[in-house]
């Protein structure tokens, strides 16, 4: 067979391919609302990067230009800013506090009586309940308390409610034996 020109040859193709688009038409059509959104958004993340490099490289020859002070707020105080001999002035109560001060036992060392240390001034504090030493409750934490109560009397719980209330006064300790109480006087 003999090859048809050039010419003919690419009119046919071309009208081949626009037929073949025509059919493919329909599938195509539904994908192009979420190409152009695609592209939008590509061309919106591309310029946000690009303004952002802009950013960074002025902030970059503004601090050589005028050097940042090294100010301090007056109302911040940082450890390595106190003397070695000031160390009672950081606040060494609160550093037990916090997110997970309820889950952890206290420090190593902090054997001191809680009843002793909770007592207000010019007050006795009063003798621990036998509960208290049976369980070791100073050292439990909020869930070990939680997987003991079951082994509980109502008596025990309301002494170990009382004595919660006079010493530490945490208020997750006191409404989970609160609840407990609750529990068991209502069977």
């Amino acid at each position: 067979m003999a090859t048809a020109p050039y010419g003919v040859r690419l009119l046919v193709g071309a009208a081949t391919m626009a037929v073949e688009e025509t059919i493919k038409l329909p599938k195509t059509i539904l994908m192009y609302p979420m190409t152009l959104v695609s592209t939008a958004a590509h061309v919106v993340m591309r310029f946000q990067q690009n303004v952002a490099e802009l950013v960074i490289k002025g902030d970059s020859t503004l601090e050589h230009i005028f050097p940042p002070k090294d100010e301090q707020p007056e109302w911040a105080t940082f450890d390595e800013d106190l003397a070695d001999g000031d160390d009672d002035a950081i606040d060494t109560e609160s550093r037990g506090e916090g997110r997970f001060a309820l889950y952890s036992s206290p420090e190593a060392g902090a054997g001191d009586d809680w009843a002793r240390v909770a007592a207000t001034p010019g007050q006795q504090a009063a003798p621990a309940p036998a509960v208290v030493e049976e369980l070791d409750y100073e050292q439990l934490t909020l869930a070990q308390l939680r997987a003991r109560l079951q082994s509980l009397d109502l008596d025990e719980l309301e002494a170990l409610l009382a004595y919660e209330e006079s010493t530490k006064g945490r208020a997750p300790f006191q409404t989970l034996l609160a609840n407990r109480i609750t529990r068991a006087t209502a069977k």
